[in-house]
């Protein structure tokens, strides 16, 4: 089973050893190294995974479970 957390002001880290990223042509990215770092920014260098660019770029997010 995958879990998704979301990190303040950072990525959605996907833990889980079955999980598959998949981009909309059914193609699967490779994944160098888990849990899985997606990007919410929209800077990484390195779409859809992150590369810290949210730091850079002051990114700020607070989302919490209500």
């Amino acid at each position: 089973m995958a879990k998704i957390i979301v990190r303040q002001s950072g990525p959605l880290m996907v833990e889980g050893e079955d999980v598959t990223v998949v981009d909309w042509n059914g193609a699967s990215y490779a994944v160098e190294r888990r849990p899985i770092a997606l990007c919410r920014c929209g800077q990484s260098g390195r779409r859809p995974f992150c590369d810290g660019a949210h730091n850079r770029c002051g990114f700020a997010a607070a989302e919490a479970a209500t």
